[in-house]
């Protein structure tokens, strides 16, 4: 199952397109994903928004090699999470148990990450806050969704940029977990506790309690970037998610198969690396 376990990156401050060629990464995408892009006014926004589906579909392009380009369509939850529908999960012959994936995007970078049987949730965060205004005004109104000791880490790190570092590394934890779930729901946040040895061996408690059939990860992106990482139980999604799965109800030794699998390295990619694997689809079907 190792083979379903991918994560990709793109910097997108690297690329910088001419209108043309804008509207023929679009095109390469199915086109009722084409108002989910057009619809942001920022260019930036329209970038990110682009970018997320063609790292989608690129993905499920290269991991189960389908010749159409548009045999299927990706879907989002009410909550936004997208996932590739029972059907269609059918249709193309995909073996993995559960595959699922997520994205995010934030700050220069857009990812994604996907597990063949596990949830999976993935957080970009950039260590950046809204002009003019202090580390200190910034993170007050989020301190209800931290336990106390991780409002206590986060407050005594040693300068106001450290301080900033602790608070977007403990977030993304917890936003990843969240989008694991495909849940858009934050509260109770404060109850599930995230400890580390310098970011590294993160485990989670949940009012005290060991969640041991979660695992985390958080990786340094870039300048001022990280990403967590976030693989637990199917058992465990949304209401509005769950039904979108494949399979649910794994014994304790398959999904402990799933669930210590290799979390591999991300792949960094660039935008015209996507073009290619989404072209070779359209040039595969229009040969056949």
């Amino acid at each position: 199952m190792e083979e379903g376990v991918k994560r990709w990156v793109v910097d997108i401050s690297k690329w910088d397109p001419l209108p043309r060629q804008f509207s023929f990464a679009l095109s390469l995408l199915p086109p009722q994903q084409h108002s989910s892009v057009t619809r942001f006014f920022k260019t930036q926004d329209q970038k990110r928004a682009l970018i997320s589906r063609m790292l989608q579909y690129a993905l499920l392009h290269d991991l189960i090699k389908i010749n159409n380009p548009f045999l299927f369509t990706i879907k989002t939850t009410s909550q936004g999470k997208p996932f590739l529908d029972i059907q269609d999960y059918d249709k193309l012959g995909i073996t993995f148990p559960n595959f699922n994936f997520n994205v995010s995007h934030h700050g220069d970078y857009v990812a994604i990450a996907s597990e063949p049987l596990c949830l999976v949730g993935i957080d970009i965060v950039s260590f950046d806050i809204p002009q003019g205004e202090t580390v200190a005004d910034f993170i007050h109104s989020f301190e209800s969704y931290f336990s106390s000791l991780e409002w206590y880490n986060i407050l005594n790190a040693p300068t106001s940029n450290h301080v900033l570092i602790q608070f977007y590394r403990y977030w993304s934890l917890k936003e990843a977990y969240v989008k694991a779930m495909g849940s858009g729901l934050i509260e109770g946040l404060n109850k599930v506790e995230f400890s580390h040895t310098n970011w590294t061996n993160i485990s989670a408690t949940m009012d005290g309690k060991l969640m041991d059939l979660w695992r985390f990860w958080l990786i340094e992106l870039g300048e001022r970037h990280c990403v967590a990482i976030a693989r637990g139980p199917p058992k465990s999604a949304d209401i509005s998610y769950i039904s979108t799965l494949k399979k649910v109800d794994f014994t304790e030794h398959e999904y402990n198969i799933g669930l210590h699998l290799p979390n591999v390295d991300f792949v960094e990619l660039s935008v015209e690396q996507l073009v290619l694997i989404l072209q070779k689809a359209f040039d595969c079907e229009n040969r056949g």
